[in-house]
């Protein structure tokens, strides 16, 4: 087949071209080049805020499915959805409008967040929308732009929840990081339940995605990644595959306390301290998903969370930044 991804040089991105460029004919429109650099062969530089280009590209390649994933996606609430998140609205209304004039395309998945519903309820429909962020509030503009487009083929539109292991840049410099100077530390206290989901798991769900009969997917809204559970086991078994011990549990007190401190330390310096209070509310608090619908229909993950950090951590100290070629094997 014919796959276009848009944001193929990505996080998620990388991990897809990598998956399908075996068995597929592959085309990836980003704005940079590939974070894995045997992926060049399929990249075209293409912003896709250039409409014009975007329909250039769509029409060269006549693609049978496509893939949207280029989004920024770090969340920054210093600025507004139009000054800031243009690629996540604007962008996507070039791509759906490619899609449209496009008469090979067959099938579409628009990737959108599980930042379109905050944390502290599950949402009671597909358009229940309750952002927190800026990011969150841009990515329901992508549904909405998606259900209103009249697409001419089937559409499922992805969230994904907490996404990590190889080529997941963010984590390399912070989460996995500070685990690696052995400066990290969890909540004691009752456990915070999440949703995340390793690369692999997403992977899989997208290939069955593409691969499942079109009437059972279309026009619906899945969440992407494993099944819930307590952070700690997660946190942990990178401290152990990282540094060769256990995460270490705090009071929340005393985080709570170092918070308010690194809060101090952040506005005197400029720089981001390790610990702040908004650090600190992220690690207390649960952040779930609907994610029945989607083991439904695709399948239930099975679990094998050593495993993944084995190879995320495999890939840190192969592709990573050189500190962590020092840790603990």
């Amino acid at each position: 087949m014919r796959i276009l991804l848009t944001g193929g040089s990505g996080f998620i991105g990388t991990n897809l071209v990598d998956r399908l460029r075996a068995n597929h004919q592959i085309l990836d429109l980003s704005h940079r080049p590939p974070l894995n650099l045997e992926n060049m062969p399929f990249w075209r530089e293409t912003d896709i805020l250039d409409q014009k280009t975007v329909q250039l590209r769509f029409r060269e390649f006549q693609p049978e499915i496509v893939i949207h994933l280029a989004a920024r996606a770090e969340c920054d609430e210093c600025t507004t959805i139009e000054k800031g998140y243009r690629v996540n609205t604007d962008g996507t209304s070039h791509v759906l409008k490619a899609i449209c004039e496009t008469r090979s395309v067959r099938r579409t998945i628009i990737t959108s967040s599980q930042f379109v519903c905050g944390p502290g309820r599950l949402p009671r429909g597909d358009d229940d929308y309750f952002p927190v962020t800026v990011y969150g509030a841009s990515k329901v503009i992508t549904e909405e732009l998606t259900r209103r487009a009249n697409l001419p083929c089937p559409w499922t539109i992805i969230r994904p929840t907490n996404i990590w292991g190889p080529w997941h840049e963010r984590y390399s410099r912070e989460f996995w990081r500070i685990v690696a100077q052995g400066l990290y530390v969890h909540p004691a206290g009752a456990p915070v339940v999440r949703c995340y989901g390793y690369i692999g798991t997403v992977m899989d769900q997208i290939e069955n995605l593409l691969n499942i009969p079109a009437e059972e997917v279309n026009g619906k809204t899945l969440y992407v990644g494993d099944a819930a559970d307590d952070i700690y086991l997660w946190a942990n078994a990178f401290c152990l595959a990282l540094t060769g011990r256990r995460a270490p549990r705090v009071p929340r007190t005393v985080l709570r306390t170092a918070g308010l401190v690194g809060d101090l330390i952040t506005t005197l310096s400029g720089k981001p301290f390790y610990i702040t209070s908004s650090r600190y509310r992220s690690m207390v608090s649960e952040y779930l998903a609907p994610m029945e619908p989607t083991f439904d229909i695709l399948g239930r993950p099975a679990r094998v969370l050593d495993k993944n950090v084995q190879e995320t951590v495999s890939w840190l100290r192969s592709k990573g930044p050189s500190e962590f070629s020092n840790t603990a094997r």
